[in-house]
Formats: structure tokens, sequence, C-alpha cells
């Protein structure tokens, strides 16, 4: 609609049972040269109706550019920064989580949130300001009375004056129309009858308003308890569904099955299993027979399991012991991060090649691995039985075994490496079971 800031050169009183009038052309052409002598004319409330757009009709309108872009992007900022802010405050000052040393707030991580903010922000301000700014919405307009306006959206041209426009006058109005080559003009009554909301309709709506506080009220009341004054009822449930499933409990009946039982047997083939599982040997999970801690593997010590003893030390294990176990200077990474910080509740790692442990048995090792380590009531090493399964846990006792005797190594040892130094592609390590002395505990 164009609503030009010309003031009227011959404003005339409207006739208030009049709602305007609608005037039909007969091209795109001549609407597009009406529009521009209506706007010249100046007249404020008055719009152009056409089945397809029309180029240049918006300059022959002098429709001002509208300020909804402006409002979508300050609406977009605002969202973008209320975003970043919220997050600011409720990460790195209302609730600081200290997640491994990493920064409390961290731009990266908040550009999801800021995103969806400005979105929402832009959106929600595009969807109401379009409705706002163009005055909608419209319940009476030239339009919803004119029966010409019932071809807008095929073949008609249409233009419609308003009869608050402070130029309209029915009869003035129409003829001027018809002088710019109108091929019909049609004057738009109001509707006949009383305009006011019916005191039904008002008395209705006030009780819907009143009705519709109960539900908050009856929210707040369940709310109202204390220690002193416990809750008596059950609390609301809303959707039922998701707090009262409809299922069979264990040993209930059915009317669904002929022995009404509602657990069924197991069907053949739905649960696999290990055909050849054979119960695991004494200490295999503990580490231990009684009180006393293994002394040897209670696995097949082969190079596969080496080699799987070493990729779960890598992953588990070397992140604070270091590669060769030593720690130290040679500790992992997490470690020398925490030593960097100045951590005050750090513990160094222990050294896995140090007397102190290679005389430890290998089931010693094997609970260490799976109890942590406690240190004044707190974990200085974490439990792994959750995370790696015992025969992992084995595994890298036997690969933690190999790097103790690579750094003290037994005398014997270097008999062997000589007689396998003469034998090419043979080594210390081989398909077959390994050599007994790294089966066995050999503490010195």
């Amino acid at each position: 609609m164009n609503d030009n800031s010309h003031s009227p050169t011959k404003p005339n009183s409207h006739q208030p049972h009049y709602v305007g009038v609608v005037a039909r052309f007969g091209s795109p052409a001549d609407l597009l040269a009406a529009a521009r002598q209506i706007s010249a004319a100046g007249y404020r409330y008055w719009d152009c109706h056409t089945p397809f757009p029309i180029h240049g009709l918006d300059r022959a309108m002098k429709i001002r550019p509208t300020i909804l872009p402006w409002l979508v992007a300050g609406a977009g900022a605002m969202g973008a920064l209320g975003a970043l802010v919220l997050q600011w405050w409720a990460n790195g000052v209302a609730y600081p989580l200290n997640i491994s040393g990493k920064p409390f707030f961290s731009l990266p991580a908040n550009v999801p949130i800021i995103f969806e903010l400005t979105v929402l922000f832009a959106a929600l301000t595009a969807f109401f300001g379009a409705i706002v700014l163009n005055g909608l919405p419209r319940l009476l307009y030239p339009g919803s009375t004119a029966a010409s306006f019932a071809r807008v959206t095929t073949d008609a041209f249409l233009v419609s004056i308003e009869a608050k426009d402070p130029q309209f006058h029915p009869e003035r109005t129409a003829e001027w129309l018809r002088n710019l080559g109108a091929e019909s003009v049609e004057l738009c009554p109001a509707p006949e009858g009383d305009t006011t909301i019916p005191v039904a309709i008002k008395r209705g709506l006030l009780v819907l308003a009143v009705l519709a506080l109960l539900p908050p009220l009856f929210i707040a009341l369940a709310r109202q308890h204390t220690t002193e004054t416990p809750q008596e009822k059950p609390r609301i449930h809303i959707i039922k569904d998701m707090d009262f499933q409809p299922k069979y409990q264990t040993q209930a009946v059915s009317p669904l099955f002929a022995d009404r039982r509602a657990m069924r047997p197991r069907v053949p083939g739905t649960v696999p299993f290990d055909p050849h599982w054979e119960p695991p040997p004494e200490g295999f999970l503990t580490g231990k027979i009684g009180s006393d801690y293994l002394t040897e593997f209670p696995i097949r010590v082969t190079e596969e399991v080496m080699r799987r003893g070493r990729e779960r030390y890598d992953i588990y294990c070397a992140t604070c012991h270091g590669w060769t176990g030593e720690a130290g200077p040679y500790d992992g990474m997490t470690s020398r991060r925490a030593r960097a910080r100045g951590e005050a509740t750090w513990v160094p790692p222990a050294s896995l090649t140090g007397q102190a442990v290679r005389e430890q048995p290998v089931g010693k090792i094997f609970e260490t691995i799976t109890q942590g380590v406690v240190r004044e009531g707190v974990y200085s090493m974490p439990p792994y039985a959750v995370q790696i399964p015992p025969e992992d846990r084995w595994a890298i006792v036997l690969y933690v075994r190999a790097l103790q005797r690579a750094r003290a190594p037994y005398p014997e040892d270097f008999q062997e490496a000589a007689a396998t130094a003469s034998t090419a592609g043979r080594g210390l390590i081989h398909d077959e079971p390994m050599n007994s002395n790294l089966a066995k505990d050999r503490r010195p």
C-alpha cells in the first residue's frame, strides 16, 4: 500500500458508509499510467492489485523502501550478542567447569548457539514485522465488498482507494478514476449492521482468560511443599504414556498366549553365544588365587597377544607413563602438560620399569590396572576395569613385562640374543608360545 507523505491538495470529507472505491483497468500499461497520476494527485491510502508482478509499479506508486531488512538485521545481531553473553555468563562466570584444563569460555564452542539464536531472532522479526508493517490483519478493505475483486488473481488489474484517505469523495473520486481510463469503477459500501463486539463474546473471552490462569495456579500450588510439609499426592502427569507405558512386568499374566505367560521362552537362534565357551582360568578376572597374586600369566603368551598389549598400552597407558614406561623425563603428554601447568593435585606417574614395579607379580600389576591407585582418598590412577576387558589387561601386563626386560634384561637374555642373531628373520618373539621366561614371574 502506498503511504506517501505528500499533503493533500484538495481534502474532502469522506462518506462513512463507503469502504472505498475499486477501479479496473484493461492492461498493465493502463494501470501503470494510472498509478503515476494517483500518486501525483497526493492520495495516501491506496493500492494496486495485479495477478502478477509489474515492473516499475513500485516506483510509479512512490513506495518508500521498507525498514524490515534493518529490523531483521538488528534482531539477528541482538540474537548473536545475547547468545554470546548468555554462554559467557553461564559457562565462565555463574557455573564454570574445569574440564581437562580447557578455558571456561571459548568462542568456537559457542558458535552453534550464536548461529541458532541469530536465525531465531531474525526469523521471528521477519514474520511478525511483516504482519505489523503491512497493517495485518485487515478485516475490512475495499476489496472485501467489491465484486470485481474476485478476478484479481486471474486477469483483473485493479486500483483501490480507501475511504479514510483525506482526498476521497465517493462521486468525485469515482469520476476521476473513469477519466484516468478505468474500464469500470465500483464504490464499495460498508457492511450494514452493528460493528461492535457482542457482549456475549466479551464475556466468553473473559471466562476463557480466567480459565487459562488455572493451570499455572495448579502448578504453583503443587510446588508448595517442603521437608516439613511434604507433598502427599503424586505429581501431575501431563503425558501419561511417558510415565505409564503399556507393558508387561516380570512374571505378569497375558491373555495373548495359551499359557497366559507374558514372559516368552527364548526363540532358538535369536541370542548369539559361543558354543565353545569355557569358564576362565582361576585368577583370570582378579589376578589372585585366594589372597595370593598370580606369578604366571593365565593366558597363552603369543606374539599376537604382545601386539595387542602394545596397542592397548599406547592408547591407555602411554599418555601418562610414556612410550617406554620409564616416566620421569619420558612422561606422556598428559603428565608433561600437568607439570607445565603446575597442577597442584597432579601425582607423577610411577616408572613401570623401575625395581618396585619389576618386583611385583603379574597378578599385582593386573590388579593395579583393574582397580586403579588411590592416594589420600583420591585416584592418582583411575580404574580401567570398565574400559579395558580382562584379556586386554593381561595383554598390557605382558607388554609391560617386555618393557621391563628391555630395561633390565636377565643374564640369559644375552645368550638367547647371541643365539638368535645368527638366524635371520627370527627374534625373541615368534608365532609359537613365547619364551617361558616372560610367562613366568622372574623377580630378582
